[in-house]
Formats: C-alpha cells, structure tokens, sequence
C-alpha cells in the first residue's frame, strides 16, 4: 500500500490515532497548524497496537512532549521505518492542527 494513510484535524486536547501501519514500511507525518495568530502544541507518537488509542509511553514519542508548533507552523517528519501493527497516534492543545500520514 503507497499514499495516503490517515488524515485528521483532533479535537483539543485529545489523543487520537491517525493511522495503523498496514504493513512494514516507510513513512512521513506532516502537522500543519491553521491558526494564523496562536502557537499550539503538539505531540506525536509511534506505539504498539496494545496501547492505541489511550495515552502513549513516554518512550513512543518520537517528539520532544508539547514542542511547539507556531502560528501557521508545519511539522513534517520523513522517512520513519515503521512496522506492520504500529499505531501513529498524535494531540494537540487546540483543535486547529490538521495531521497526514502518507508512506510506501
């Protein structure tokens, strides 16, 4: 499977899964923050399927905890080895952070 292989746009505050890995592969993971005035924060993990959706361990996330995503800010993450089962999972303190995972 190549492309697309989860979007969302979380609620505030919120852990939620944005895509379960279909198979062993490389992938990217782009957040883009939509609000043009308020930095927000954000965090990303890769973990177990056992451990979705709840919160991730501390050592899933593949971010530092709460990094800071500006006003208008993208994050993009390239080139993860990930494995068949892992659960991207990613949280943001305001619902204006629209997330991708795509890979191959």
């Amino acid at each position: 499977m190549a492309g697309k292989l989860g979007t969302a746009a979380p609620p505030a505050a919120t852990y939620t899964t944005l895509a379960t890995i279909p198979k062993d592969m490389t992938i990217n993971i782009r957040g883009v923050n939509r609000d043009q005035i308020n930095a927000v924060t954000i965090r990303l993990a890769i973990s177990p399927a056992a451990t979705a959706p709840a919160a991730p361990a501390v050592t899933d996330f593949i971010e530092p905890l709460d990094l800071v995503l500006p006003a208008g800010g993208v994050l993009e993450e390239t080139g993860i080895a990930v494995s068949q089962g892992e659960v991207v999972t990613v949280f943001n303190s305001a619902a204006t952070v629209t997330w991708r995972a795509h890979g191959r």
